[in-house]
């Protein structure tokens, strides 16, 4: 893989992890309702998950748990109900017109908050299929580990710029101010996003 072939994945990653889904959703109405501390705190947990899979896709892990249809199912049913938990709630938030609290945020402590970032990421078969889809596309047959530790390296810190980055982005008082203006509208539109992963996850299918 040449340089400009790089950066071109490199980029693509970047754009397909900083688009509107479960991940940038949850981080930046934690980071505009709980603040940059707690905003950050989501962007790790999420970043962990993707890394987690990324990991299990290097190793062949994978395929292996692709086999057992049971697992797979199970896992995408959690996601997908918890997905649509979270747009039933950013409905909720929009109808009721409560201004002082957003839904879209995860609640609890920084703790409860890694964790249930981490969960939704855990829960995401998105995740393990495009980091198998770029080690695919990306490494040649039978790689040796020092490359695939390369490329996985890579792809992380992009995913950190872009997890982290969100944390502290969406915690500027002017991004805060304007959310609050039209929040009614933003958490509708949270709602819908929601939804509409929750509905992918659960006609995603693997051959």
């Amino acid at each position: 893989m040449t340089g400009w072939e790089l950066a071109l994945l490199l980029l693509a990653w970047a754009v397909a992890g900083g688009s509107p889904g479960p991940a940038t959703l949850i981080i930046s109405g934690t980071a505009m309702a709980r603040g940059r501390v707690a905003g950050v705190v989501a962007g790790v947990g999420i970043l962990c998950g993707s890394a987690s899979w990324g990991v299990a896709s290097a190793m062949g892990m994978g395929a292996v748990m692709l086999s057992y249809a049971w697992f797979f199912t199970a896992l995408k049913y959690a996601g997908a109900l918890y997905l649509g938990y979270l747009a039933l709630q950013s409905f909720r938030s929009a109808w009721i017109g409560n201004a002082t609290k957003e839904q879209t945020a995860l609640s609890g402590g920084l703790r409860m908050i890694f964790a249930k970032s981490l969960a939704i990421h855990l829960t995401n078969p998105k995740a393990i299929l495009s980091w198998g889809a770029v080690f695919a596309i990306a490494l040649p047959a039978g790689a040796p580990a020092s490359e695939v530790f390369v490329l996985f390296a890579q792809l992380l810190s992009v995913s950190a710029l872009v997890f982290i980055g969100y944390g502290i982005l969406f915690s500027n008082p002017w991004i805060v101010a304007g959310y609050r203006g039209a929040r009614r509208v933003f958490e509708i539109g949270f709602g819908v996003l929601f939804g509409l992963a929750s509905l992918k996850i659960l006609t995603t299918k693997v051959v």
